[in-house]
């Protein structure tokens, strides 16, 4: 279901730099909208330049827009601007030789592939496609083609005055976009213009599935063949399989070949060999469990033989990259609330910690260096360099929020650990507001995270910030119950089917423990929550009058409802037990449904909820709220029709924020008001 896309997390600071930020203000709403965002490293072969988009934030006309800057990776120079403008630019991909770097702009109107010297000069556009171009943007190995997502029309479109979609299978709809009668393909185009660009994945299928777009295409070393993600079940099926598989096409067009045949799990992120010899997967075990453990499998191109590359350490792979000599794989696992780099031989050998996280992404290997993105809960991303050779120096390259890391009195996370359902042992976080007095009793606020296969992790988050909601004057709790990613994959299963069961002792054990904090007021306490941590927040009041308030962001609240009206039905029918009419999924409901329980809530709660989500469709927030009212229970609801899942546009997040804290200062209180 992808509610760990919701996950945010915390860290420690240094003790010097925290020491220096105690001294400052207090974090506001602004401070998180206006963070620039560092994403999509890259970095040439050499190793010697590094470019990034780096996103900036209007919140005058509520405009976020993203350009393109590059820099040496050695750090002798502070990295500049190559590409931007009004238009937003993104995707940057160098050429082999690392002269060129081809991204997306939409520069022109609709979002199409450009091409620039590195050195500097203007852009030029080499596609002209009417439904523009979707990342990802690869170069060929010759720098002479590039290839990217572009969605086709399968069906012909109704020439008719009445709006309506007809509807003729399923997976009509994808997390907040309706897709009906199109497919993404994938074009290749050549960088002189000479030729249309070439659909090389024809046919009613979606290749990359929509949504699962990172990772989805490879260039072989040659540039003859192309790999790419494709889930093929046909029709409907592709709303309850996981089946995504590895293909390989001739670059030019033609048949494509099944490489993952033996697997009914997802396989996504194909990369070559740097000699062409083999392809590496990231591969699941388990059909229909989008939450299975990421294995890292290695598929041998003459033999058609594959084998794992370890099994034993219980780590799931989350984004990898060859080293460019082919030895060794560079990739990136959560591991107890941090998400860091490691090393594994091709050949045989286990993984080996590289660099710990924080919230390490995106490893991108160059001859001698791997650069990543690195963020904690109290400082966004920012780009770092690793030197593979000699004593393995890392350095800070950006420095985008340096003003704003000064400036803010961050807190310092605390992480703690409880006995859960069976004495198992329950992480959990602690962040204690600005100004921190220990001889006084604050109030506290329990987030609980989505997924629920996700976690609060040591990153920096642009949605659910816990230092944003500390700096409200309130001590944050964060838990990482059962379903929890980064504490191993049974740890993780053991949510699926029991919604309400283990993980709400894990959680009571966490809020019981924190309540006897010397620093916490017991008698003023809420819960927020997102996703499935809606859903959590919505049984819980319905069996607990401990908390003051609470916060239910897009929350499953009709588990029977919800089963037919997500898209992705294998989450439902994986946690569940079955489709929704089978014997074991209305059992399940029966057992774990917060609607069933909804007259026993009395705790005041804001409801949220998106006409845009298709994941946890808009109905779900208004039967709560309904029943709420219906209750008597003071509540209000907060619904954004151009939102999806998450509130992601500058301007409604700064309301969701207003009403989110001002909700909680009204049924809570604080040391001081919210933060604006």
């Amino acid at each position: 279901m992808h509610f760990r896309a919701l996950a945010t997390g915390i860290a420690a600071v240094a003790a010097a730099a925290t020491a220096i930020a105690q001294n400052g203000r207090p974090m506001t709403i602004e401070d998180l909208l206006l963070a620039v965002r560092v994403t999509h490293p890259q970095v040439t072969a050499d190793g010697k330049l590094l470019a990034y988009v780096r996103t900036t934030t209007d919140l005058k006309v509520g405009r976020r827009n993203g350009d393109i800057w590059v820099g040496p990776t050695s750090g002798a120079s502070a990295p500049k601007l190559l590409a931007g403008g009004e238009k937003g630019e993104s995707a940057p991909q160098f050429s082999a030789d690392g002269r060129k770097l081809a991204f997306i702009s939409t520069r022109g109107g609709a979002a199409q592939a450009f091409v620039m010297d590195v050195e500097g000069g203007e852009p030029r556009q080499i596609t002209k496609l009417a439904a523009g171009v979707q990342p990802p943007l690869v170069f060929s190995p010759d720098g002479s083609k590039v290839a990217f997502v572009s969605d086709v029309p399968i069906e012909p479109e109704e020439q008719s005055p009445v709006k309506a979609h007809r509807l003729r299978r399923l997976m009509f709809r994808h997390w907040d976009e309706w897709r009906v009668g199109v497919r993404h393909h994938i074009f290749v185009a050549d960088l002189d213009g000479g030729r249309e660009p070439v659909d090389v994945t024809p046919g009613d299928f979606d290749s990359p599935p929509h949504f699962y777009e990172d990772g989805g295409i490879a260039f072989s070393p040659d540039g003859a063949e192309i790999a790419f993600v494709s889930n093929r079940e046909g029709g409907d099926r592709e709303a309850w399989t996981t089946n995504r598989d590895v293909w390989i096409v001739p670059a030019a067009g033609g048949q494509a070949k099944k490489l993952t045949a033996t697997n009914t799990a997802a396989d996504e992120t194909p990369a070559f060999s740097p000699d062409g010899k083999f392809v590496a997967v990231r591969s699941q075990r388990r059909a229909g469990f989008e939450a299975d453990r990421w294995y890292l499998d290695i598929y041998d191109r003459a033999t058609a033989s594959k084998r794992t590359l370890f099994e034993t350490q219980d780590l799931s792979v989350l984004e990898f990259t060859y080293a460019p000599d082919g030895a060794s794989i560079w990739f990136t696992a959560a591991e107890k609330g941090t998400h860091s780099l490691y090393v594994v031989p091709v050949t045989d050998g286990a993984p080996r910690l590289v660099a710990k996280g924080g919230a390490i992404s995106a490893p991108r290997a160059g001859r001698g260096i791997v650069v990543y993105s690195k963020s904690s809960m109290t400082s966004p991303a920012d780009i770092f360099a690793l030197d593979v050779g000699g004593n393995g120096y890392t350095r800070q390259i950006t420095r985008e929020n340096a003003t704003l890391a000064k400036e803010v009195a961050w807190p310092t996370p605390e992480s703690a650990t409880v006995a859960g359902a069976g004495g198992t042992p329950v992480q959990y976080w602690v962040l204690k507001p600005p100004g921190f007095d220990p001889s006084r009793k604050y109030p506290a606020v329990f987030l609980i995270h989505g997924g629920p296969q996700g976690a609060w992790d040591d990153a920096w988050s642009s949605r659910w910030n816990p230092a944003l909601w500390a700096a409200q004057g309130w001590v944050i709790v964060a838990p990482n119950p059962r379903g929890s990613t980064g504490f191993g994959q049974t740890f993780v299963d053991e949510i699926s089917q029991d919604w309400s069961g283990k993980v709400m002792v894990d959680l009571e054990a966490v809020f019981d423990t924190a309540s006897r904090l010397p620093y916490v007021d017991g008698g003023r306490m809420a819960i927020a929550g997102a996703s499935y941590g809606g859903y959590a927040v919505n049984w819980i009041i319905a069996h607990s009058d401990r908390f003051k308030a609470a916060v239910s962001h897009d929350g499953v609240f009709n588990l029977e409802s919800m089963a037919l009206t997500t898209e992705e039905l294998w989450f439902s029918e994986w946690e569940f037990g079955g489709p929704a009419w089978s014997e074991t999924a209305r059992q399940n409901f029966a057992k774990a449904s917060p609607h069933l329980h909804v007259s026993k809530i009395k705790t005041p709660t804001l409801v949220i909820t998106n006409e845009l989500d298709f994941r946890v469709p808009v109905d779900q927030g208004l039967q709560l709220f309904t029943a709420l009212r219906r209750n008597g229970v003071p509540s209000e609801a907060l619904v954004f029709p151009d939102e999806g899942h998450w509130v992601l546009q500058p301007l409604n997040s700064k309301r969701w924020h207003e009403v989110v804290f001002g909700w909680l200062n009204k049924n809570l209180g604080a040391s001081h008001g919210p933060s604006q």
